[in-house]
C-alpha cells in the first residue's frame, strides 16, 4: 500500500488557479506554484509531475466545480422556466463583480492563453464549452417563450448565450462597471428573443 498524499489534493489546486489566474500559464514559475500550493517540490513531482500536468488538472478542477456549478444552474428546475435559470447565470456573474471578484473565468483565460496552441488544453476548453452549450439550450427548450420555436432556433440561441455568457465574463475580468454589466445581459437577452423590450 502507497503512502497516503502529504497535502489536500482539491485545496493545493485551488491555490495553484489561483496562480495561473493571476499569472497565466507562462508567467507562472514553478517556484511560484509551489509556493502557493504549500507543498514540497518532492511531493509536487509524485502528484502532478510537473507545470503542464499542474495546470490540466486545475482546468479540470475548474470544470468539476465552476464550470458544472453553471450547468446545474441551467437545469435546476426549482429556479423555474429556462429564462430564469439563465438569467440566474448571467446575474451570479453580475453578482460577483459587485463584490469585487473580478477574477472572470479561468475556462476563458484557458481559451485565450493555452488553447490555440495546446492540443490538450484545447480539447478540455472544448469539451467543457460544449457542455455549457448543452445547458443553453436545455434551459431554452425549458423556456415558455420558444414554445413554438424550431429546433435550430433554439440551437442557434443556445450558442448565442454562450457566446454572451463568455463575453460577461471577460467584461467582468477587465474591470467593466458591474452596473453596466446588467445592461449587456439584458440586451443579450433581447437580443436572443428570450426577453422582450424593457422601458429606459
Amino acid at each position: 500500500m502507497g503512502r497516503p498524499r502529504e497535502f489536500d489534493t482539491d485545496k493545493a489546486l485551488d491555490r495553484a488557479m489561483g496562480v495561473f489566474w493571476v499569472k497565466g500559464y507562462e508567467g507562472a514559475s514553478l517556484q511560484d506554484l509551489l509556493k502557493a500550493m504549500k507543498i514540497a517540490r518532492g511531493s509536487l513531482y509524485k502528484a502532478f509531475k510537473d507545470k503542464h500536468s499542474i495546470y490540466l488538472a486545475a482546468l479540470d478542477r475548474y470544470d468539476h466545480t465552476i464550470v458544472q456549478g453553471a450547468v446545474d444552474t441551467l437545469r435546476d428546475e426549482a429556479i423555474g422556466d429556462g429564462l430564469a435559470r439563465i438569467r440566474a447565470l448571467f446575474e451570479a456573474a453580475q453578482a460577483a463583480v459587485a463584490r469585487a471578484d473580478r477574477r472572470g473565468c479561468f475556462m476563458c483565460n484557458a481559451a485565450i492563453d493555452q488553447a490555440p496552441i495546446n492540443p490538450k488544453i484545447r480539447a478540455k476548453v472544448g469539451s467543457m464549452m460544449k457542455r455549457l452549450e448543452g445547458a443553453f439550450a436545455s434551459a431554452v427548450e425549458a423556456s415558455r417563450k420558444t414554445a413554438s420555436w424550431s429546433a435550430k432556433r433554439r440551437v442557434e440561441t443556445a450558442r448565442l448565450l454562450l457566446n454572451s455568457y463568455m463575453g460577461v465574463r471577460v467584461l467582468a475580468r477587465s474591470g467593466y462597471p458591474a452596473d453596466d454589466l446588467v445592461s449587456v445581459i439584458n440586451a443579450s437577452l433581447r437580443n436572443c428573443g428570450l426577453e422582450g423590450p424593457r422601458s429606459a
